[in-house]
């Protein structure tokens, strides 16, 4: 015994259990017989829990039995059947609402997760959804307020009955065809099931365009995030870390300390430098001393607009603020970040990856303390062991 409900997100099939729940089933199946349910929102969708339809008026307190409808408001509820125990164990099972005396009129609800069992013995459990499981999904991620009423509206359209054991009641009226959607239903819609919607009506062209980088950067972000670049979507480079490059392979730390420093106090600047060589790469960081966010915007920003293209020592520079997440540590999934403490002993600096590093070439890395005239001295004091060297073998060759 089969019925099919057709509805705004698509139709699915409930397989009633008339031999464990005969008088729900046989309310059930003659409102669908008369079309009642026809145009009825589903007025309370809460996310893994129930979605609740079967009230003509829309609002949850409304609907009546078949009997209420043949017979007048004495009947407009019957009493609910519990035995034997259905429990609602799984998602898609089709239950008849309590409506808090043990009885029960027109009004039901969908599962929309598994294992519910707070719901035993209140809710009457009348069948279950075999086809359409999508329709369960669909109505699972609608968006609603805080009432759980969605922003689109969500209507049961129609209502076809595979098979019915049930006789039908004296004076049931059969329609002969589905009824058009009164005026007051159309009226009462907050956002038509069929309404077109636009989030860019009415926006200029710049709007519209950081919109759509906005939206192409968080699709990039959840890219990187599946293939384990990122360790999460939300996460952010610093504020007050500004990249500086296309530098003159002689201008030092205390170069741009001094030239970048009128914007704001720093906390740090470093030119990176080829751990073998000592010589510069033509790059480095600055980080600005955190203050409150509003001064700390100040000072980026001002050395970010006016210090880019700048001449320094014969090169116009670029200015950029850093995108580098190094500082971050992926603590698993589910568990967020945590912010690295550095260690003075370490290089703050260093290549990620290495599985291409041969034995021939360098590793970019900078030490800590970012003292160049440690790493001169260290180039220096080589120079002078190979002239040393050198001397001993013309001696030995002279001797």
């Amino acid at each position: 015994m089969s019925v099919i409900i057709e509805t705004s997100l698509g139709d699915f099939t409930i397989d009633l259990f008339t031999d464990e729940r005969p008088k729900c089933c046989k309310n059930f199946l003659k409102l669908c017989k008369v079309k009642y349910y026809n145009f009825c929102l589903f007025h309370s969708v809460q996310r893994n829990f129930i979605a609740q339809t079967g009230d003509p008026d829309g609002n949850g307190r409304g609907g009546e039995s078949i009997y209420g409808t043949l017979y007048g408001e004495q009947a407009r509820y019957f009493d609910w059947e519990f035995v034997p125990k259905i429990k609602h164990v799984k998602r898609g099972l089709v239950s008849m609402v309590n409506n808090g005396n043990n009885m029960h009129g027109s009004q039901f609800f969908l599962t929309l997760g598994d294992s519910l069992d707070y719901l035993d013995g209140v809710h009457t459990v009348i069948g279950e959804i075999t086809e359409g499981l999508e329709v369960i999904q669909k109505l699972n991620e609608a968006y609603c307020d805080e009432k759980f009423k969605p922003f689109r509206d969500i209507r049961i359209h129609h209502t076809i009955i595979l098979e019915d054991p049930f006789e039908d009641p004296p004076g049931l009226d059969m329609p002969d065809r589905s009824p058009s959607p009164p005026p007051a239903v159309i009226e009462r819609a907050r956002l038509a099931a069929d309404a077109e919607i636009d989030d860019l009506e009415g926006m200029t062209e710049e709007e519209i365009r950081e919109i759509m980088e906005e939206r192409e950067e968080k699709a990039n972000a959840q890219l990187l995030e599946m293939i384990g670049d990122l360790p999460s979507t939300d996460i952010t480079a610093p504020e007050n870390i500004l990249f500086v490059c296309k530098l003159n392979s002689v201008t030092t730390d205390e170069d741009l300390e001094i030239i970048f420093s009128r914007f704001g106090t720093i906390k740090s600047c470093e030119v990176i430098r080829d751990q073998k060589t000592g010589e510069s790469l033509q790059y480095a960081f600055i980080e600005f001393e955190k203050r409150n966010k509003t001064f700390l915007e100040k000072d980026c920003e001002s050395a970010y607009f006016k210090m880019d293209n700048v001449l320094i020592d014969d090169r116009r520079i670029h200015v950029d603020f850093s995108q580098s997440v190094s500082k971050v540590k992926w603590k698993g999934k589910g568990k967020g970040v945590e912010t690295i403490k550095e260690d003075p002993k370490k290089p703050k600096y260093t290549i990620k990856d290495k599985s291409q590093r041969q034995d021939n070439n360098y590793e970019l890395v900078f030490e800590e303390n970012g003292d160049n005239k440690s790493s001169k001295k260290k180039h220096k004091d080589k120079s002078h062991d190979r002239e040393d060297d050198y001397r001993n073998k013309v001696y030995e060759l002279n001797g």
